[in-house]
């Protein structure tokens, strides 16, 4: 009886010491993901651009993501733990915004680009770049969505954009 004590207490003992080795881990992440949010991503003008700033972190042949301060600051591996789940986040936010809303969106990261608005708005419609916003584990029927939403926004708001010709 003692030795089945003995095993449950040191078996609930290993237990705890994992949940604290999860939680010792996951305070890092948190740490790093919040440096992220405070000094980089509040600097981005809109949820659009903060989404593809994310998704340019990300290594297009490994699909690992990296960013020098936040690796210098923390392990690299906290890093990408933290640039990857910040994505997961922004693109989750992006993808439940009403069609009006990422026409906003749309209009803000076109208007907050080095190119002028047009010319963002084109380049887009021609090559999609957008589409490498998705991250790698995401739903594929809202990332589906996403991309057929972000299609209407740039129709939307090229549309909008189009000088009205004057009636005779």
């Amino acid at each position: 009886m003692g030795r089945i004590l003995h095993r449950t207490a040191s078996s609930i003992r290993e237990e705890d010491s994992g949940r604290m080795a999860a939680t010792v881990k996951l305070v890092p992440v948190q740490e790093a993901y919040e440096d992220l949010l405070q000094r980089t991503l509040v600097r981005i003008c809109c949820d659009l651009g903060r989404l593809i700033y994310l998704a340019s972190t990300r290594d297009y042949n490994s699909g690992a993501y990296h960013h020098e301060g936040l690796a210098a600051r923390f392990r690299p591996e906290i890093a990408r733990k933290a640039l990857e789940i910040a994505h997961r986040q922004v693109f989750y936010r992006v993808s439940a915004y009403s069609l009006e809303d990422l026409v906003e969106e749309l209009r803000l990261y076109s208007e907050a680009s080095r190119e002028t608005p047009q010319e963002v708005l084109r380049t887009w419609q021609k090559l999609e770049p957008y589409r490498i916003a998705v991250p790698m584990e995401v739903n594929p029927v809202v990332a589906r969505l996403f991309l057929s939403n972000v299609r209407l926004a740039l129709a939307i708001l090229r549309f909008r954009q189009e000088p009205v010709p004057a009636h005779p």
